[in-house]
């Protein structure tokens, strides 16, 4: 099978750690609420992205994505329940909503640097989303539809969701079920299919990013 989900189970009320294979790139990723689980994973990115790339020929790039539970009234917005973060194959799924503490200035500080690009499909509204909601701000954004649009030279890519760049850029076929899409993103249990589709959603992000910057 060319998607799966290896969950770790472990034992503890803070975190969860999955293992999300997709064709040949297994991806490490971080289910937390907790403040100091995601200083800790953004310490260890930056470390690995700083020594992975090289700063005079690309930049280091992240790929980008939130969730939030749907909207069923037009005069209620909710606010975003999960902020992904992909870089190389780790993945961070934070639980912004379910935070006891509050957003780590690390957080803060990583999103707003200025030498990180963030990648991701629609990432302005995601990231108007993140202000309003949270007072985070990235900065450097970079929509994965304009920048297709600009490096394989047609406008139709404008309008495309991750299902075809994928498709296009990577050659890589992936599914987006709807009951998943539109589930309850601000339980403080997500499940495994919820894991797999949050964490594809930023990594894909993270390697079309890649390829396209890098073409």
């Amino acid at each position: 099978m060319a998607i799966s989900i290896e969950d770790h189970h472990l034992p503890y009320e803070t975190h969860n750690l999955y293992d999300v294979k997709f064709f040949d790139d297994r991806i490490h990723t971080l289910v937390t609420h907790t403040s100091s689980f995601v200083n800790t994973w953004i310490a260890e990115t930056q470390q690995k992205l700083l020594q992975n790339n090289n700063h005079a020929h690309r930049p280091l790039i992240v790929g980008l994505d939130v969730e939030w539970r749907p909207n069923r009234f037009r005069q209620i917005e909710n606010p975003v329940a999960t902020l992904q973060l992909s870089a190389g194959n780790a993945c961070l799924i934070f639980q912004l909503l379910h935070c006891p503490t509050g957003i780590p200035q690390s957080l803060y500080d990583f999103l707003s640097d200025m030498t990180y690009t963030f990648v991701g499909v629609g990432i302005e509204g995601d990231v108007r989303k993140l202000t309003e909601d949270y007072e985070l701000s990235v900065g450097n954004a970079v929509d994965l539809r304009g920048l297709a649009a600009e490096k394989l030279g047609d406008f139709k890519w404008n309008k495309s969701g991750i299902k075809t760049l994928a498709r296009e850029v990577l050659g890589k076929e992936i599914e987006k079920p709807k009951r998943i899409t539109l589930s309850r993103w601000d339980n403080a249990w997500l499940t495994t299919a919820q894991v797999q589709y949050a964490c594809l959603d930023a990594f894909l992000s993270c390697k079309i990013g890649e390829s396209l910057l890098a073409a």
